[in-house]
């Protein structure tokens, strides 16, 4: 190859690089399926779980990007535990995600009304309900235990799903984890007047997972 060859070949894959992290990220939100916004998360989890996120999306550049406008192509309704961060467990970065969080992923109207944001401002088309294992609220509501304060309420609103699943083999815990994202899943599904005209004429997917704090990885739930 001649030097004038290997200069052209090299300026072509310096122009092609920028092109090559925009397909991989998603250049264009706002043309993305359910489907491809699920794979994105699931690649992004398994490249967290494996020790090899990539952490993109979190530059200068995407900084400036961003703030003048988002478009994310995901909504995220998690528990506020400090070890279930989702830009990090998705490996995802600035823009990317759009993330509600509450105690043991509770939905409440403040919730509700920021997921009903996202869903019509930017046409997010993927809603995941993220619960953990060994979940303390969780684990509060399976205790029966008075709880103090405003505590309360979060725990009042998962006790239905302990109910559901007492006396079922397992880990009482772990089947209230499972049971109360199935609930948030379903509560958002039909949580009118904004969300089920969407999920009934396919725009938007509600889909529930867990989180395991020991491997990293997310389990979606059926």
């Amino acid at each position: 190859m001649t030097k004038t060859a290997r200069t052209l070949s090299a300026f072509a894959a310096f122009m092609l690089c920028p092109l090559m992290v925009a397909a991989a990220w998603g250049a264009d939100p706002a043309n993305i399926t359910a489907d491809e916004a699920t794979r994105r998360l699931k690649d992004g989890n398994q490249r967290f779980a494996e020790g090899k996120a990539t952490h993109g999306h979190q530059q200068a550049d995407r900084r400036a990007e961003v703030a003048k406008g988002q478009h994310p192509f995901a909504i995220i309704l998690c528990c506020s535990d400090s070890r279930v961060g989702p830009e990090i467990v998705f490996d995802q970065g600035l823009g990317d995600i759009f993330v509600v969080r509450a105690a043991g992923n509770v939905v409440d109207d403040v919730g509700l009304g920021s997921i009903e944001y996202a869903v019509e401002h930017f046409g997010t088309p993927l809603l995941v309900v993220l619960g953990h294992n060994r979940c303390g609220a969780v684990s509060a509501a399976v205790s029966g235990g008075e709880a103090h304060g405003h505590v309360r309420a979060v725990v009042d609103a998962i006790r239905p799903a302990v109910e559901k699943v007492k006396g079922q083999p397992g880990d009482p815990v772990e089947n209230a984890v499972r049971a109360n994202v199935r609930d948030a899943v379903k509560r958002l599904q039909n949580a009118a007047p904004i969300l089920p005209p969407r999920v009934k004429a396919g725009k938007l997917k509600i889909v529930g997972a867990a989180y395991n704090l020991d491997s990293g990885r997310v389990e979606w739930l059926k």
